[in-house]
Order: structure tokens, then sequence, then C-alpha cells
């Protein structure tokens, strides 16, 4: 336990339906998407818990998909937890994590700029290569 009186640990198979319960509030305010038990057991895998007295306050998994490219998934702190370190500590672990993996980049896709470029982030891939997206129209 750090001195802000959480410690962040790898997420286990035993903590699904308290992170389910501690994503809730993000995915109702569509901050986050939603994840079946399915889909968010498998980010278990490569997640990492910070908690207090034992309890969950916050969440974050990578999700690796190559050698190259790898993204920060379910970024989530409990309201009350806000502003102390939490999500900073989460980042690290996930970067730690990534860079373990030898993923050359790692990315987040998150409404909170300023707290990812705090973080190290920034739009600019090695080489200036910046991403791009587009929503394809949907089909009946």
């Amino acid at each position: 336990m750090n001195d802000a009186g959480f410690s962040v640990r790898s997420s286990q198979a035993s903590d699904l339906a308290s992170i389910q319960a501690l994503l809730q509030p993000f995915v109702h305010n569509q901050l986050l998407l939603p994840r079946s038990d399915d889909q968010l057991s498998r980010l278990l895998e490569s997640g990492f818990v910070a908690a207090s007295q034992d309890l969950p306050i916050g969440f974050a998994a990578v999700e690796i998909y190559s050698a190259k490219l790898a993204e920060v998934q379910c970024l989530a702190v409990a309201e009350q937890w806000q502003s102390k370190g939490v999500g900073r500590a989460l980042v690290e672990a996930c970067v730690e994590f990534a860079a373990q993996q030898q993923v050359l980049e790692l990315m987040a896709i998150s409404a909170e700029e300023d707290f990812l470029r705090s973080c190290g982030f920034d739009y600019s891939l090695p080489g200036q290569k910046r991403a791009l997206f587009i929503s394809p129209p949907l089909t009946d």
C-alpha cells in the first residue's frame, strides 16, 4: 500500500464481479463500452486492480493486438478516488506490462486528453504518424 492508501496488483478471475460493478457507472454514463463477463474475463488476464482495504477502486487492462500495437482498455477509477494518483498508477502498470510484452506502441482512447498527456501519451507516433478513424455506414 502506498502513502495515498491504495495498492495496484494484477487482476484475478475472482475480481470479475467487483470490477463489473466498478465499471457500471462509467458504462451507464457512456464513458466506457459495456463488456460481457466473457470479454472482461479475457481482459483480466492483462489487467490491473487498484485496491484500498481489499476493495477495488480502479481498473485498467491492456489489450494486445500485435507485437506493434496494444491499447489501454477499461480505465476507470471510483469517483471518490479520482485525482489521488489511482489512474496514473494504473496507466503506469499498463505501460510497464506493454513494455514487458515488448509491444512497440501503446494507445489509449479517452475523453480525458489532459490526463493521458500528463501520463506521457501524445497524438504523434514515432515518425510523426497519426491515427485516423472512420465510422463505416451500418448496413441492415
